[in-house]
């Protein structure tokens, strides 16, 4: 490596940051992307699929730091949970599925590494989505005063097969991206 390649590169702690805030960026986003359903109080997101991405691409770490960030950031009052509530979301019916979305980027993220990538990444990503409906079902019963079992049939029974394609999506477009970027030189000397 040259002197002038080695000047080019970003410092590793940029690196990090970046990752972290464009995954905090894109849960917000799709948090945004929603859809109410007269019968229950959760709404259909995409924060689950940038949450499991964020695990799956990030790692443990960095995954659970971009959730943890996107949090942090609902906490101080900005409006990016579903409704535009602020801080008051991270206390309400809905509460149970922020709270868990550190934990399930950081369970997605055991997926990130290893032998058999797209089944590893497909087994880690229902085992955070398992997290993320374990956190809301039980907050969302708690909240409302609901038994367990209907809490589950209003707060995730109805999502199971979207969430399940999210899932999908989420491992099989990482694994396809880390495909492409192999095959045009990317993995090769970085």
């Amino acid at each position: 490596m040259t002197t002038l390649e080695r000047t080019r590169r970003i410092p590793l702690w940029l690196a990090r940051a970046l990752r972290v805030g464009l995954l905090v960026a894109l849960t917000a986003i799709g948090a945004k992307v929603a859809v109410d359903l007269p019968f229950t109080p959760v709404p259909i997101t995409l924060q689950v699929l940038f949450v499991i991405v964020a695990g799956l691409s990030l790692g443990s770490w960095e995954g659970a730091a971009s959730q943890v960030a996107y949090l942090g950031a609902i906490l101080a009052g900005l409006p990016l949970d579903a409704r535009g509530l602020g801080a008051a979301a991270l206390f309400g019916p809905t509460a149970g599925y922020l709270w868990a979305f550190p934990v399930a980027a950081a369970v997605a993220g055991l997926g990130a590494e290893g032998r058999w990538k797209l089944a590893r990444r497909l087994a880690a990503g229902l085992a955070a989505l398992a997290v993320i409906y374990l956190g809301g079902v039980t907050v969302l019963s708690l909240v409302t005063g609901t038994a367990w079992p209907q809490a589950w049939a209003l707060g995730a029974a109805p999502f199971v097969l979207v969430d399940a394609g999210k899932v999908l999506l989420a491992a099989s477009g990482l694994s396809a991206l880390e495909g492409l970027w192999a095959l045009r030189g990317g993995a090769q000397g970085r």
